[in-house]
């Protein structure tokens, strides 16, 4: 693997400063399975629709997520596979930590 440039580097810390969020980070994790509407984003992590259409316009900016239009309603899902990965690969982490520390 080569090293990433300066301008690479500044784009994945920026991704991490986003998902440091716990609200933004819910939200873009309601997005992992399906597509999924505003208002069942808001519903599933408990916020407000603005709050999350808020958190979605920085996730979209960001790449993280993509939306897709279909009549009046849009539809939000992770951007591409790259950012599952990464999400599913950073649940299973954290769930292997808290799984050492319960057995100890």
């Amino acid at each position: 693997m080569t090293s990433p440039s300066d301008s690479q580097i500044a784009v994945i810390a920026e991704t991490y400063r986003l998902l440091g969020d716990p609200t933004r980070l819910r939200v873009l994790l309601a997005c992992l399975p399906a597509p999924i509407a505003v208002g069942d984003i808001a519903k599933t992590v408990n916020a407000s629709p603005s709050l999350v259409s808020h958190h979605l316009r920085l996730l979209r900016g960001a790449r993280l997520v993509r939306g897709t239009r279909q009549n009046r309603q849009v539809f939000y899902q992770t951007a591409d596979e790259h950012i599952a990965h990464m999400l599913t690969d950073m649940i299973e982490h954290a769930m292997e930590d808290h799984e050492a520390e319960s057995d100890a």
